[in-house]
């Protein structure tokens, strides 16, 4: 993973000089840059930069589009192995989209099914059914890679991020934001009436199985969707370590900024007694040991400023991340046997990287490992797939 981060910031540029420690984690580990652009953003948009450099002749970006067949050989040698695939058109109006067909080695990026609530959602875990998603609702892509083989994997695994923010505006929304878990470790804490419940660093898993124990809101006050009455709090010190995540979530309306005279009184007991577990004059009894960047209350007095402003959301439990996906090997080529199996055997010509992979994680996954593994797969499948056209 060293050479991955290599790659990005002395090669492509990429600040990432700000390392965290986030949910699960013993030590700060995860890399993002010290301005206001999200580290995935800054990959992406940095790596188109960088393609469009070489112009339209190495380079074309078609947006709008949507594969509806991996195309194989018929015959000879390469029979079942990929030789492109067929898509359509989805933004060209209103009517029927006209089938396009590109050829070559094929790259399989689609991401999970964490959205696919009516689909594979339903069909492997059919007990998250009513949570709300950070995932566009929309089909997953693996039936298009089982019609050529592969094999899939882990495909009941599926992560609850804990913090999704419910929009004050559109509650009931199946869509949500991401409550970035960076906001817990820079600081910031969660509470439910007015006191802190969970050790806001403990593993995804864990901290959404704690909230998850609460009693939800109704249908009525969640839109029938399953949400729960949790806060998200940051005092200045967190709110200025974030300060790039926390400028747009306050744009957006799912943050908002109060002062700590107008929080209600059970809040202003909390702040006082985690000051003091800041301080170190008392151990948290819910096992937190790491603070961020948590001002608040930490003067020699202890006192708290009533005119401080603090910031404060409401979130909620939702499918974020699907550690299943199809079954690939070291060297980010999909499988048409199963995971372990011997002689492995791949179905030839395709590749895959990201969400959309499966048998990385095992049952659950820690924040900043998906960005890790689009960066080291999508390498590996990018330098494969380009030595197979070389070789053709």
């Amino acid at each position: 993973s060293s050479s991955a981060i290599d790659f990005l910031t002395q090669d492509l540029g990429i600040d990432l000089s700000v390392v965290a420690q986030l949910g699960g984690h013993s030590h700060a580990r995860t890399h993002r840059g010290s301005g206001k652009t999200p580290p995935g953003a800054a990959i992406v948009t940095t790596l188109l930069s960088k393609l469009k450099e070489f112009g339209e002749e190495r380079f074309v970006l078609k947006t709008a589009r949507e594969v509806t067949k991996i195309l194989t050989a018929d015959e000879g040698d390469k029979a079942g192995q990929v030789v492109g695939v067929e898509y359509r058109n989805i933004g060209a109006g209103d009517g029927p989209a006209e089938s396009e067909i590109a050829l070559g080695p094929v790259i399989f990026t689609t991401g999970g099914f964490a959205g696919d609530t009516h689909g594979l959602l339903s069909k492997y875990r059919p007990d998250l059914a009513g949570l709300p998603s950070t995932n566009e609702p929309r089909p997953g892509a693996h039936k298009l890679l089982t019609n050529v083989g592969a094999k899939l994997i882990d495909m009941d695994s599926v992560q609850i991020h804990p913090t999704g923010f419910i929009d004050p505006a559109n509650p009931g929304s199946q869509l949500k934001f991401l409550a970035a878990e960076m906001l817990r470790g820079e600081g910031g804490i969660l509470l439910h009436n007015g006191r802190r419940f969970v050790n806001e660093l403990d593993t995804r898993e864990k901290v959404s199985g704690v909230i998850m124990g609460l009693e939800p809101l109704s249908e009525a006050e969640s839109g029938g969707l399953k949400q729960w009455d949790v806060q998200i709090l940051l005092d200045p010190g967190a709110t200025e370590a974030a300060a790039g995540h926390v400028g747009f979530y306050v744009w957006k309306g799912l943050l908002k900024k109060v002062k700590v005279k107008d929080l209600d009184e059970a809040t202003k007991e909390t702040l006082r007694q985690y000051a003091r577990v800041v301080r170190g004059e008392m151990k948290d009894e819910l096992g937190r040991k790491a603070f961020g960047h948590w001002r608040l209350g930490i003067s020699t007095d202890g006192t708290i400023d009533d005119e401080e402003e603090v910031c404060i959301g409401s979130i909620t439990p939702i499918t974020h991340f699907t550690m299943g996906g199809v079954v690939f090997d070291r060297q980010a080529e999909v499988l048409k046997t199963e995971l372990g199996e011997e002689p492995q055997r791949p179905v030839g010509g395709i590749w895959a990287a990201g969400e959309i992979t499966g048998g990385i994680h095992g049952d659950n996954r820690l924040g900043g490992s998906s960005l890790l593994e689009c960066v080291v797969f999508g390498r590996i499948a990018g330098q494969q797939a380009a030595e197979a056209v070389r070789k053709s």
